[in-house]
C-alpha cells in the first residue's frame, strides 16, 4: 500500500530539492508534455513565480482540451457532527462544547428535498464526523439509500472504512469517496490528530488504497493547507496521485487543496497560503496531470472562484451549508468551517454561463451502476 511507497520520501530533504529548483528547471519543466514529480516541483517552487502568466495560459489551454468550457456543480449534505476524534483545527472536534446532531433518515429525506429546491444538483457529497457507533457503515449505508432518489452521483466525505465497507456501500449507491489526507508530514500529524482513530496516520493514507480495491467509481484527495509547508505537502500528494493512477488506473480522480478558515477550537494555522500561491498550485496540478478534476469549495471568495474557473478549476460547490440540518432551516448546530462564497447556486451558475461556460449538475447516471 501507499505508506510503504511514501516512507521512500524524506520531507525535509523533498522540501530542500523543491526550494533548490533553478529558473531552467521551471524552463524545463513548461517545455514538457508529460510531467514527473520532479517537474512538478519546480512549476511550485518559488523560482517559477516569473512565469505565473505562462503556467496559466498553459492550464488553461489544457483544461480547455481536456473538459471544455465546463463547469461541475456539487452541494454537499452534512449528515452528522458527533466526532471522536481531536482535531485540533476542527469545528467537530470531540472536546468542543457544541450541540451534536446526527440527522435521522427522514430528516435526511428532508435536506434532499431542499437540496432540490436549490437547484438541479446531481452531485451530492455527504459529510459526516467520525463516530462509528452514530455515523458508521449502517447508518452510511441508509443515508444513501434514502437519497438515491433524489441524486444521480452520491460522493461520501466520511471516516475511512474497511475495503469490505466500501465495497457493499459501492452496491448501495455510492459513486465517490472524498478524503483529506491533511498533511503527509507523519512526525507532524500526531500533533494535529492527538486521540482518535484519526490518529492513525498509516491507517488513513492507505484508505485510498482500499477505495481503489473496493472499486470506487471517483476518488477525491487533498491536504488542508495551513498546517504544514504546503509545497512539501502537494509534492507528497502528487506522489500519492501518480501511485494510484497506476495501481487503480480505471479510477477517476479528484483533488483539492482547502485553505485553513477560522473554526471553533480557535486554532490559528501555521501556515498562510495566498491567492497567488494557490493560483500557482493550481496551474502546477494541471499541467501535471491534464485528467484531474480540480475542485474549489466555498472557503474561497467569489471573485478568486470566479477568475480561476477558466485557468484550471473543473468543479465547484454552490449554496453550501456546512453543519447538519442547514438546509431546512436555521440550526443550532455549529458550522464546520466558515463559507466564504454564500450565493445561491442560481446566482452561481448565472456567473459561470455569463462566463461564456456551461454550469453541468450531472456527470453520472444511475441507469450505469
Amino acid at each position: 500500500m501507499f505508506y510503504d511507497e511514501l516512507r521512500k520520501y524524506d520531507w525535509d530533504e523533498t522540501r530542500q530539492l523543491i526550494m533548490s529548483k533553478s529558473d531552467a528547471d521551471v524552463r524545463y519543466a513548461l517545455r514538457k508534455e508529460r510531467l514527473t514529480v520532479d517537474d512538478f516541483m519546480a512549476l511550485i517552487s518559488p523560482a517559477a513565480v516569473p512565469y505565473l502568466e505562462q503556467m496559466a495560459q498553459l492550464s488553461h489551454k489544457i483544461t480547455l482540451e481536456r473538459f471544455g468550457k465546463t463547469v461541475s456543480l456539487y452541494i454537499p449534505l452534512y449528515v452528522s457532527n458527533a466526532c471522536t476524534n481531536h482535531c485540533v483545527y476542527c469545528g467537530f472536534n470531540h472536546s468542543n462544547p457544541l450541540e451534536r446532531v446526527t440527522l435521522s433518515l427522514e430528516q435526511v429525506e428532508a435536506e434532499c428535498k431542499a437540496i432540490r429546491r436549490l437547484g438541479p444538483f446531481e452531485n451530492l457529497l455527504i459529510v459526516s464526523g467520525e463516530f462509528p457507533a452514530l455515523n458508521g457503515t449502517d447508518y452510511l449505508e441508509k443515508v444513501l439509500k434514502t437519497a438515491r432518489p433524489y441524486f444521480n452521483n452520491l460522493t461520501i466525505e466520511v471516516m475511512p472504512l474497511k475495503e469490505k465497507d466500501y465495497y457493499r456501500l459501492t452496491n448501495s449507491g455510492l459513486n465517490g469517496v472524498v478524503c483529506f489526507q491533511e498533511t503527509y508530514n507523519e512526525k507532524a500529524y500526531k500533533t494535529y490528530h492527538p486521540r482518535g482513530m484519526k490518529s492513525i496516520f498509516e491507517w488513513r493514507v492507505n484508505g485510498f488504497d482500499r477505495m481503489g480495491r473496493a472499486g470506487v467509481h471517483k476518488i477525491g484527495m487533498g491536504v488542508l493547507i495551513g498546517l504544514e509547508d504546503w509545497r512539501t505537502d502537494v509534492t507528497m500528494m502528487a506522489r500519492h496521485l501518480q501511485y494510484l493512477r497506476k495501481t487503480y488506473w480505471k479510477t477517476r480522480y479528484s483533488i483539492n487543496f482547502p485553505r485553513m478558515c477560522p473554526a471553533e477550537g480557535g486554532y490559528t494555522p501555521n501556515v498562510i497560503m495566498s491567492d497567488k500561491e494557490l493560483a500557482q498550485l493550481t496551474f502546477a496540478f494541471r499541467i501535471f496531470d491534464h485528467d484531474v478534476d480540480i475542485s474549489y469549495s466555498t472557503r474561497e471568495k467569489p471573485a478568486f472562484r470566479r477568475n480561476m474557473m477558466k485557468l484550471g478549476v473543473t468543479s465547484m460547490s454552490a449554496g453550501s451549508r456546512t453543519e447538519p440540518g442547514g438546509y431546512c432551516s436555521t440550526p443550532e448546530a455549529l458550522e464546520q468551517f466558515e463559507v466564504s462564497d454564500d450565493r445561491t447556486p442560481a446566482q452561481v451558475a448565472e456567473e459561470i454561463r455569463q462566463s461564456g461556460y456551461e454550469a453541468v449538475w450531472k456527470d453520472w447516471d444511475k441507469s450505469f451502476d
